[in-house]
C-alpha cells in the first residue's frame, strides 16, 4: 500500500498517507474508517488518525495512571456514558477481558461520543463567534471537558478561564499541538503533476470586466478567464464556478472575479478515490504553473498552497475563521479553489 491513491481507497475524500502511520495504525485504519463513515462522516479520517496517535500511539492496550484506556484513552465514566457498558474504577486498569481493549468495539463506543461533542460545539462556536475550529473544540472536550470550550472566550482556555489553571492550559495546548503535528505527518502528499504545460498569461488585467466563462452572469478578470480556460484545455471542462457574491465572506476573491471553484464529485459530500486523485492532478498542475497563470493560492482536501509561501508546501487549511474546515465544502474536499493575483 502506498501513495494517496491507496489512502483515498481506504478513506474516501480524506488525503491520508497510510504508510506514514505506525504498524498498529496501518493494522486498524480500515476498521477506524468503517466506524467513522458509519457514525461520524463529518470527522476527517486524517484527524481521527492523528488524535488516536496523540492518545495511545495506536496501542489498543495503552492506559494512563488516571484510568484512561484503549485507542482513544476512554475514562471509565466516559465509557459508561457513551453506552459501552460496565466501567472500571477511576485510577485503575480495566480487566484484561474488558471491551475497552478491543479496537473495533472501542471505536464503536467512543467515536460516536466524540462526534456528539463535535456536533454540539460546532453551533456553539458559530453562535458565539469564537475563533477555535470545531475539531480543536472536540479535542478540548475529549481531554478536558466541553466546559473548557463553552467557558472560555476563544474556545481554548487561558489560565484562569473555565476553571483551567496553568497546568490544565499547558496540557490542552500540548495535546492540540501534538494532534496538528501528526495531522501534518499523516496527510498524503499530492499525486504527481499531470502532463500539459500551461500557456502563460501575458495580458493585462483591468479588473472584473470579462464575462464569467462559467455562466454565472458575473464577471472575472482577464487572468482568471485565461487561467480557468487553460485548466479546461488540459483536463476537460468540469463543473466550475467563478464569480459569486459571497456575502458571508467580504475578503473572498469570488466577487472580485479572481477566484474559481472546480467541483470533484458532488458538492456537500466527500469525494471517492477517483475524484480525489483527479482533484490533486488539477491542484498540483495549478501549483506547478502558478507563475505562468498568475495563481495566488490553491485549496484542496483540507490543504492550502500559496505562491507567497511556496517553501512551506501544502499546509493544513483551517478555514480562516470563516469556513468549517471539517465540512466537505468548507474544507474544500469537494472542490478545488484557485485564486489568481490579478
Amino acid at each position: 500500500m502506498s501513495g494517496p491513491e491507496t489512502a483515498a481507497a481506504v478513506a474516501p475524500g480524506q488525503a491520508l498517507n497510510v504508510e506514514a502511520l505506525p504498524p498498529a495504525g496501518r493494522q486498524w485504519i480500515e476498521t477506524a474508517e468503517a466506524v467513522r463513515a458509519a457514525s461520524c462522516p463529518e470527522l476527517p479520517l486524517t484527524w481521527l488518525a492523528a488524535e488516536v496517535q496523540a492518545e495511545s500511539g495506536w496501542d489498543p492496550h495503552a492506559s494512563s495512571p488516571a484510568g484512561a484506556a484503549g485507542l482513544l484513552q476512554a475514562m471509565p465514566a466516559t465509557w459508561v456514558a457513551a453506552g459501552g457498558g460496565t466501567g472500571w474504577s477511576a485510577g485503575g486498569r480495566p480487566p484484561a477481558e474488558h471491551d475497552v481493549w478491543q479496537p473495533q468495539r472501542h471505536l464503536e463506543v467512543v467515536l460516536p461520543w466524540m462526534c456528539g461533542n463535535l456536533r454540539a460545539m460546532t453551533p456553539h462556536l458559530r453562535a458565539t463567534g469564537k475563533s477555535t475550529s470545531p475539531l480543536d473544540a472536540m479535542a478540548v472536550c475529549h481531554i478536558a471537558g466541553c466546559s473548557r470550550v463553552t467557558g472560555s472566550a476563544s474556545g481554548i482556555p487561558v489560565a484562569g478561564e473555565a476553571g483551567c489553571g496553568a497546568g490544565c492550559v499547558a496540557q490542552i495546548r500540548d495535546y492540540l499541538a501534538a494532534i496538528h503535528r501528526y495531522l501534518d505527518d499523516y496527510t498524503a502528499a499530492p499525486v504527481a503533476v499531470a502532463s500539459g504545460t500551461a500557456v502563460a498569461f501575458n495580458g493585462s488585467s483591468a479588473g472584473c470586466v470579462v464575462p464569467d466563462p462559467t455562466g454565472t452572469g458575473g464577471c472575472v478578470t482577464a487572468a482568471t478567464n485565461w487561467g480557468i480556460r487553460q485548466v479546461w484545455a488540459v483536463f476537460g471542462k468540469r463543473p466550475t464556478s467563478c464569480w459569486d457574491a459571497h456575502a458571508w465572506n467580504p475578503t473572498s476573491d469570488h466577487p472580485r472575479g479572481k477566484g474559481c471553484d472546480i467541483t470533484f464529485g458532488t458538492l456537500g459530500a466527500f469525494p471517492g478515490a477517483t475524484d480525489v486523485t483527479a482533484g490533486w492532478q488539477v491542484a498540483t498542475w495549478l501549483q506547478t504553473n502558478a507563475a505562468a497563470l498568475h495563481v495566488k493560492y490553491v485549496i484542496w482536501q483540507g490543504r492550502i498552497w500559496s505562491a507567497g509561501r511556496d517553501d512551506e508546501g501544502w499546509r493544513t487549511y483551517t478555514g480562516g475563521g470563516v469556513y468549517d474546515a471539517s465540512d466537505p465544502t468548507g474544507g474544500h474536499y469537494d472542490h478545488v479553489h484557485v485564486s489568481f493575483t490579478d
